[in-house]
């Protein structure tokens, strides 16, 4: 099955395949200048970075956007435990090397940002500033992370937890991945998210899906074209890949244990939308900064948007990301 065409198309963007230890990382390059590099969280792709890109080699930055592994074109491994942290971090500095480069600011999204804050954490001799976009950086700590979302439950099954069994959520998502995608999307966007107070998005009442409480609206950042290419490439590829992040929590969990409590040094910057429930449950650890981001730089949350920050608010997120790198007095080429 063909996928949708690429609704971004500008003449001087590259599409490439590079080699990293687990396989191939699919990116989208753009620009010339020092490199900013750009991870998506879920369920995205390197096209969740489409307003970005342009942004970034405005201001004089060499923007690559990765499909991170299990997503779009790039490799995807059988094994779950292929997609622990440490791997993707792998990832991260083996694309910087075969892009020429020694080091690279790193910027993610949504699981993207803890991508992004655990390679600043494990190799701070690549990664020489994090951006941190829509989930704060929160320290490993002494709770395995299945028994905490187990706790936060209750009567109900937090969705993290959903995730973990191989094969379950697929089952209710690849049906019809398109209107499983155009749901999620809806429920999460400040314009449409649900207002009622008839049960929490996040949670999963016995014998439910996950897709049970989503809205029927399209999100004003979200045009029909943009749906078809989200939809085509998980269409393609399935969830698995994509879902396999959730799937290691504990396991990235044990192959920290020597970072725990560890503080990310380098410059820092976060962005948040008000509205996203992420700055809501992970509260503390914005309060926690000064102590676990010493270098931060700037933080900022906008008012009336939601959890696709990039996308909610394009135009602004570009101009608060190219003032952060502008503070940092790289070398522009």
């Amino acid at each position: 099955m063909s996928h949708a065409a690429d609704p971004y198309t500008p003449g001087d963007v590259q599409h490439r395949l590079v080699d990293v230890p687990g396989g191939r990382i699919h990116l989208v390059e753009q620009g010339r200048g020092p490199l900013v590099l750009l991870v998506h969280g879920f369920p995205e792709s390197w096209y969740s970075w489409r307003s970005q890109l342009p942004a970034l080699v405005a201001a004089g930055y060499r923007a690559v956007a990765v499909d991170v592994r299990g997503y779009g074109r790039s490799s995807k491994p059988h094994d779950v435990a292929a997609y622990r942290m440490t791997a993707h971090v792998e990832d991260n500095v083996a694309v910087v090397r075969a892009l020429g480069e020694e080091t690279a600011v790193i910027v993610g999204h949504d699981w993207g940002s803890t991508i992004a804050a655990d390679s600043a954490l494990l190799r701070p001799d690549v990664f020489t500033a994090v951006g941190l976009l829509g989930v704060p950086y929160a320290p490993r700590n002494a709770i395995r992370p299945t028994d905490a979302f187990a706790m936060i439950g209750g009567d109900e099954e937090f969705y993290v937890s959903y995730f973990q069994e191989p094969g379950r959520a697929e089952a209710e998502i690849e049906p019809d991945v398109r209107g499983w995608l155009a749901g999620f999307y809806a429920t999460l966007s400040a314009d449409t998210m649900p207002t009622s107070g008839d049960g929490s998005v996040f949670f999963v009442p016995e014998g439910g899906q996950l897709s049970g409480r989503f809205v029927k609206a399209r999100p004003s950042w979200l045009t029909d074209a943009e749906l078809d290419y989200y939809a085509g490439e998980f269409e393609r590829t399935g969830l698995t890949g994509a879902l396999n992040r959730y799937r290691n929590v504990d396991r990235d969990w044990e192959d920290l244990a020597e970072w725990d409590g560890a503080p990310i040094t380098q410059p820092s910057f976060f962005l948040a939308g008000e509205k996203d429930a992420s700055l809501a449950w992970l509260g503390d650890a914005v309060k926690a900064f000064p102590t676990t981001l010493p270098g931060l730089v700037s933080s900022h949350v906008l008012e009336d948007c939601g959890h696709w920050v990039q996308q909610e608010r394009p135009e602004e997120v570009g101009r608060l990301l190219v003032a952060w790198l502008g503070s940092l007095r790289l070398a522009v080429r």
